[in-house]
């Protein structure tokens, strides 16, 4: 793992008289995360369903982290795109140009694309914001004196704007995986990349993500889907997510009165999801989570893309969050769901001898979603149709 001694320290400088309880905070989480039995490699049934251990252990946490998934060469190619991506961002919260004067990336978007936020802010916490999830607002540390007014942290629609991501969306077992939890006909929910870097990336304030379904009848662990997030740098203590582990399956929390009980957003039994470059997270919607400013000095980009079980949206009238509520037919399903084949062919042609996944909702056409620049004009604010529940 990533020593992150050094940005213990700098952190929890940064909390002035609660110092020593930060520190203490991180030390002790890291060292819980990393004695609980949800960590290893990809393994599966000689059915080709999600080994019997890696389901109970993810069904029990809420999360379980993927070890050495994507591959140096996979990570090279995300790296190479974040790279490209950064030089066309805007130049700041209201441009519509970047560095070099020329139109930003987003910038003829139709859906929310860039969110930004001011150093080490918190700019969802405490507000009505996405439904007003986020109940609390986190410490906000005071930036060094030479840190942008703002910075991105987190750009929706990535898939439009990255091949590698793209690819990535497309693993095969990662695939596997979802089709375990999912079922065969699983649908799309969304995809973002979310930017921690070092002493300016902004926090996420303690919060469940699904809003549809907390009082249905149907109610279980996986009604609200889940995220992969897959680390290009590693996430650590500081950078991280924390989540509350077993919080999945306990309905909608007062996530105010959790807080008064810690006495801080220091969650008594909260821990960081601790990763090395090429794992990948698969994280329960429900399950309560959130992340500190970044104070460290260890970057953290997440590409993060999620699920649905294709019940828990089809016929379902739309969170809100990621899309203008509506009711989700199947033409909105299946048209949300063309990403999944386009990204398939990206990574057969990127990777020619790996095995595809074969994505059953899409069989019959699959000849119909090649990668083609064709393809790519129509990805365009593919993500107005997020599955948003």
């Amino acid at each position: 793992m990533i020593d992150i001694s050094e940005s213990i320290e700098a952190c929890a400088n940064h909390y002035g008289e609660q110092a020593d309880a930060m520190r203490t905070y991180l030390l002790e989480g890291q060292a819980a995360a990393l004695a609980l039995p949800n960590r290893g490699p990809l393994r599966f049934t000689e059915s080709g369903a999600l080994a019997d251990e890696i389901r109970a252990a993810y069904s029990e946490y809420g999360f379980y982290v993927f070890e050495n998934v994507l591959s140096d060469e996979e990570l090279d190619d995300i790296k190479a795109d974040l790279d490209t991506m950064r030089a066309q961002f805007p130049t700041g919260p209201e441009s519509q140009v970047n560095a070099a004067g020329e139109p930003a990336l987003g910038a003829d978007a139709k859906a929310l694309t860039l969110v930004w936020s001011k150093p080490l802010g918190d700019p969802l916490g405490g507000t009505e914001l996405a439904n007003g999830r986020h109940q609390v607002k986190m410490f906000e540390p005071e930036a060094d004196a030479d840190a942008p007014m703002a910075a991105p942290f987190i750009l929706l629609g990535s898939l439009q704007f990255s091949d590698a991501c793209l690819r990535t969306y497309a693993h095969p077992e990662l695939l596997k995986v979802t089709e375990s939890i999912n079922g065969p006909d699983f649908a799309p929910f969304n995809e973002a990349l979310f930017i921690k870097e070092p002493g300016i990336g902004a926090a996420v304030s303690w919060h469940q993500d699904g809003v549809t379904h907390w009082d249905s009848p149907d109610f279980d662990e996986d009604i609200h889907g889940f995220n992969f997030m897959a680390q290009v740098y590693g996430s650590t203590a500081v950078n991280g997510v924390w989540v509350l582990p077993g919080t999945h399956k306990q309905g909608k929390l007062d996530i105010k009165a959790l807080v008064d009980e810690s006495g801080s957003e220091r969650l008594e039994g909260a821990v960081p999801i601790v990763c090395n470059p090429g794992d990948v997270v698969m994280c329960n919607r429900q399950l309560l989570h959130g992340s500190f400013p970044n104070c460290g000095f260890e970057p953290r980009i997440t590409v993060n893309f999620g699920f649905h079980k294709r019940s828990s949206v089809l016929g379902v009238m739309g969170g809100g969050i990621h899309s203008d509520a509506q009711v989700f037919d199947e033409e909105i399903v299946n048209r949300r769901s063309r990403a999944i084949g386009y990204a398939i062919d990206a990574r057969k042609q990127r990777f020619p001898d790996e095995t595809p996944y074969q994505y059953r909702p899409l069989l019959a056409a699959a000849n119909d979603y090649r990668w083609s620049e064709s393809a790519r004009a129509d990805l365009k604010d593919y993500n107005i149709d997020d599955l948003s529940i």
